[in-house]
């Protein structure tokens, strides 16, 4: 009996640890939690409303995604990105996801790009409705699947950590002046143009696609720099 108590606290304490990281994570989406700035465990912990164990234990895992770094004695530091970082993440994922589609466009059945529509269209409406979250968490889904049908796992694998490294941050105002709807729907208009077996179209489309994604990005960033006020670098 006490080991089965035991492993029910584990679990307990684990999904706690996945609820404050996803929080976590939508607070550096919305930019509620800003790039440079270093916050401690115990403060986010209050904000939350739970104790520092599973704060410290959330941090650990966006450090091993990249989103933030541990700073002795202090707490953890949103890491921010540079241009150059950005544009070198975004040829890399050229690289690798615009033959995929071309690839996958000539050896993908129609039934299997169709079963994709679904979460195409759960991208568009979320970002109609201005859920972060979920559109970022359905982005993720299509292109990941979609490079599924090429077969090589590891591949898919790559994508998904480069896509953590080039996250974005602070959507909320591309979100509210609907900048994100036309991004979201170059998904469905993809799967259009692959059913159709044009692989050059395909690879052409998710090159602006990309390049359309990396101008968001931009854009938010340079607004963001000019807002925001001189800040402390000190443990919030």
């Amino acid at each position: 009996m006490g080991e089965l108590k035991s492993r029910k606290l584990i679990s307990v304490q684990e999904h706690l640890r996945d609820q404050v990281a996803n929080a976590l994570r939508a607070g550096l989406i919305a930019g509620e939690l800003q790039p440079g700035v270093i916050y401690s465990a115990p403060t986010l912990a209050a904000e939350y409303g739970v104790s520092a164990t599973p704060v410290r234990e959330a941090m650990l895992d966006l450090v091993r995604e990249g989103l933030v770094e541990a700073v002795r004695n202090k707490g953890f530091r949103v890491t921010e990105l540079s241009e150059r970082d950005l544009d070198e993440y975004t040829e890399i994922r050229a690289l690798i996801e615009i033959p995929t589609i071309g690839r996958v466009t000539r050896t993908a059945s129609r039934e299997q790009l169709e079963a994709l529509r679904p979460v195409a269209e759960e991208i568009v409406a979320a970002a109609q409705r201005g859920d972060l979250i979920g559109y970022l968490e359905s982005d993720r889904r299509f292109h990941l699947d979609l490079l599924a049908l090429a077969g090589n796992a590891h591949l898919v694998e790559t994508v998904a950590d480069l896509r953590k490294r080039s996250r974005l941050y602070g959507l909320t105002d591309l979100s509210q002046e609907g900048s994100l709807v036309g991004s979201a729907q170059e998904h469905t208009a993809l799967l259009d143009i692959m059913i159709t077996g044009d692989a050059k179209a395909a690879e052409e489309h998710m090159r602006r696609h990309l390049a359309h994604v990396r101008t968001l990005w931009a854009a938010r960033k340079r607004e963001a720099e000019r807002a925001a006020p001189s800040r402390s670098l000190g443990a919030r």
